[in-house]
């Protein structure tokens, strides 16, 4: 078809919010509550965003069970990051997070409470008192569904507040002039239409791409699609070779089982029967961040002290918790461990191997959630019209590792900042300048000939080869021999693209395109990953590279920039980390070498 033959409708919004998640609800609802005339665009209805899925809790220095406070979490989060974080963003997420939690409560979550009324904290992995010295309980927690307590409660404000929602339409690509973003063009799955939708800003808030790996706690909606239309307009992705596995996936399933498991007295055991976290980490033990966990769960199988016939697992015990426990503070845990698992949690271990869960890594933004570009060695110029939060976002808050329950609140308080920003810079029913004569012509034209590709490679085929590269080649455990194969296999699979075939040519509920769309977004994140991961000769974080296994500050203690140029070739440059504080209620966190 031209692309004069699409009908395509045009929309006119103060702010335009792509994803309804637990960051894009939060801003959509804060945009709507100032006066801003704000439309959500979503390509799933917005309970069914994979925030619905997050369990454990969402952290805040409230203090409901034991002394806390903000520096505390900050220092935690600092030395979580293995000193990537910038450290005005980490500051504000902590301060802003004991005023954000309180907030969700008057919106009505429905925390799980203490007997006192209070919100129920729990103990989770790296979460200290006093500077490293105590074990905090600064996990909020509504059970362990509280993203989906969460999510429920922001769509519900959002509507309250008249936010206009644009529900099952997929975003195609960014509205871009002169490096200004003007909007996002999207396809409406229902009606099979194109949708111009013109903002003062453009805020994407679309999650991860965990679905670039074959093992993954993410749903098969986390297809980085926010990325890839950043890549696709010339601006770069930050952190990309930061991927964190989460310790306790369902071994053979994927499905995650929260960090809540293990603040709330679950604990590890090898195919000896082992408690091998001791060994690891002496002082947290089972409550070790991510990262350690998981490469210490990978050490244990590798040195062939698994479980099971294969010795390619380990076993997570609740039992000795007792029933009680259990189905108040777990229930949703049990009820998976039965379907994926078949095991009875008050009875016997679960089965479980370390799976992709997070991407640190993502568009650059500042800690207002604006996006940011290197230009003319200026390396915080913001993009105008364009802003970024949540998973797809690198504000950046979690450096090298995420600490858990840190997300839901990365999501809230940076969902909560641009909201705020936007009141600060947009006019509420400011007129807009009308688009150029072939921006959009330009973008229906790149949807026009994937929607009639006629190539010999199905979606299905590429897609598998890239899970089964990414998940072989940029695992837990890093050497250069198996980043560079990586490299050329993710190029090689990237420029097949080109090779893509396309068998159902409707525009009405065509599942088929939408893959092949996914994919797309899926490659480029895919691609910036491994030659990023590629590129950074240490560990650090999730980073941990066989090769270079020390942390190297001198040289490494920068962000990655990456832009993919013509034919899969990818362009490195680097941003600074941001040692400096807004504020001076804290120093500046240095670096220390690692204890855990």
């Amino acid at each position: 078809m031209a692309t004069t033959d699409y009908k395509i409708i045009e929309h006119t919004y103060d702010v335009v919010v792509v994803g309804a998640g637990g960051a894009g609800l939060r801003a959509t609802f804060g945009m709507a509550q100032k006066g801003l005339r704000t439309a959500c665009l979503t390509k799933v209805f917005p309970t069914r965003s994979h925030t619905v899925a997050a369990q454990g809790g969402i952290s805040a220095a409230l203090g409901n069970m034991g002394p806390d406070s903000w520096q505390w979490h900050m220092y935690d989060t600092v030395k979580g990051s293995d000193w990537l974080g910038d450290q005005d963003a980490i500051e504000y997420m902590c301060r802003e997070a004991i005023p954000a939690i309180i907030e969700l409560e008057h919106q009505g979550v429905p925390f799980s409470r203490t007997e006192e009324g209070k919100i129920y904290q729990r103990p989770f992995g790296g979460m200290t008192t006093n500077f490293g010295e105590g074990q905090a309980q600064r996990t909020c927690a509504a059970a362990d569904r509280t993203g989906h307590a969460i999510l429920h409660t922001l769509y519900q404000q959002s509507l309250r507040h008249n936010a206009e929602f644009f529900i099952e339409y997929f975003a195609l690509d960014l509205l871009m002039e002169d490096g200004e973003c003007r909007g996002v063009l999207a396809w409406d799955l229902a009606e099979g239409t194109l949708h111009v939708f013109r903002g003062q800003q453009t805020v994407l808030a679309t999650g991860g791409y965990g679905r670039a790996y074959f093992s993954a706690t993410s749903a098969h909606t986390c297809t980085g699609d926010g990325n890839g239309m950043v890549l696709r307009a010339g601006l770069p992705l930050q952190d990309m070779e930061f991927v964190q596995f989460h310790p306790t996936g369902i071994y053979g399933a994927g499905c995650l089982l929260t960090e809540g498991c293990r603040g709330e007295g679950g604990y590890l055991t090898n195919g000896n029967g082992e408690r091998f976290m001791e060994r690891y980490a002496p002082n947290a033990k089972d409550l070790a961040s991510r990262d350690v966990v998981s490469r210490s769960m990978t050490v244990e199988i590798r040195e062939g002290r698994g479980v099971g016939p294969l010795k390619d697992h380990i076993h997570l015990h609740l039992e000795h918790l007792g029933p009680e426990v259990i189905h108040e503070r777990l229930p949703g845990i049990a009820e998976t461990a039965r379907i994926f698992a078949g095991v009875d949690v008050t009875k016997e271990p679960i089965p479980v191997l370390p799976t992709v869960h997070y991407n640190m890594g993502g568009i650059p933004t500042n800690y207002h959630g604006e996006v940011v570009n290197l230009v003319d060695g200026n390396p915080d110029a913001v993009v105008k019209g364009l802003m970024a939060i949540g998973e797809a976002a690198c504000v950046s808050v979690h450096g090298a590792n995420r600490l858990g329950s840190n997300s839901l609140l990365d999501l809230v308080v940076f969902g909560r900042a641009a909201a705020n920003r936007c009141a600060e810079t947009v006019k509420a029913g400011a007129p807009q300048k009308p688009l150029k004569a072939g921006t959009v012509d330009a973008l229906v034209e790149r949807f026009d000939q994937i929607r009639n590709a006629s190539g010999s490679k199905p979606t299905a085929q590429i897609r598998a080869a890239m899970q089964r590269t990414m998940q072989n080649d940029a695992a837990v455990f890093r050497t250069d021999a198996s980043l560079a194969q990586g490299v050329a296999a993710i190029t090689e699979l990237y420029n097949s693209f080109a090779d893509v075939k396309v068998a159902d040519r409707s525009l009405v509920w065509n599942s088929d395109l939408v893959e092949t769309l996914e994919l797309q977004n899926l490659l480029g994140c895919a691609l910036v990953t491994m030659t990023s991961a590629l590129n950074r000769k240490e560990s650090r974080g999730a980073h941990a590279h066989e090769d270079y296994p020390d942390r190297d500050d001198g040289e490494w203690m920068k962000h990655t920039l990456t832009y993919v140029e013509d034919g899969g070739q990818v362009r490195i440059d680097y941003r600074p980390v941001h040692t400096y504080t807004l504020t001076d209620e804290i120093e500046y966190i240095a670096p220390k070498k690692r204890t855990y």
